[in-house]
């Protein structure tokens, strides 16, 4: 066990930059708890995962604007997804920048949509910078202040290991589910 902790604290920084490039929520939660532990340290953890998260979307913003055609063959099949980003784009305004950084599912979407506008380049990488800097203090410091809490619920997992399944898969199920019911075809009358 003191093994793999010495692993993380080698290897963590490296591997929470990798996760937050692509969204990191998870990644930040462990780096958190770690780090109430003593095996990592807070503030670097912070902002390793607000670097890679603000550059992740910077670089979706920038290969959907341009990049278009080779970013459209790899999102046909979630043109209803990529729909229900326009939409809440419309509806929140640039509030979406924020929103996105804390729903996993249209965390990678929302910036391809943005991108694929014609919404200013400087505007966004200002809320984004904004946004990811708010996204990494709220989940990493909040996963500091919880680590005992999250450590006890771990412990109870690794006692009762088949917890874990079922709550990734309601997880998952309530997260299918909304994607399903927001991007279904609405029949005119």
């Amino acid at each position: 066990m003191e093994d793999t902790f010495s692993s993380l604290a080698t290897y963590g920084y490296i591997g929470l930059f990798l996760y937050s490039f692509g969204g990191g929520f998870i990644a930040l939660l462990g780096a958190g708890v770690l780090s109430y532990m003593g095996k990592m340290d807070i503030t670097t953890s912070i902002a390793v995962a607000f670097t890679a998260n603000a550059m992740g979307d910077m670089m979706l913003f920038y290969m959907a604007r341009y990049q278009k055609t080779m970013m459209m063959e790899g999102l046909r099949k979630h043109r209803r997804k990529l729909a229900l980003s326009h939409i809440m784009m419309k509806k929140y305004g640039s509030w979406i920048i924020l929103i996105q950084k804390f729903i996993y599912g249209i965390k990678t979407l929302i910036p391809i949509a943005i991108g694929l506008t014609k919404y200013d380049f400087k505007k966004f990488a200002i809320l984004n910078l904004f946004s990811a800097a708010i996204w990494a203090l709220v989940v990493g410091l909040g996963s500091y202040y919880s680590g005992k809490p999250l450590m006890q619920l771990a412990g109870l997992i690794g006692d009762k290991p088949w917890i874990a399944p079922i709550i990734l898969l309601v997880m998952g199920a309530s997260l299918w589910f909304y994607l399903e019911q927001a991007t279904k075809k609405k029949v005119r009358k």
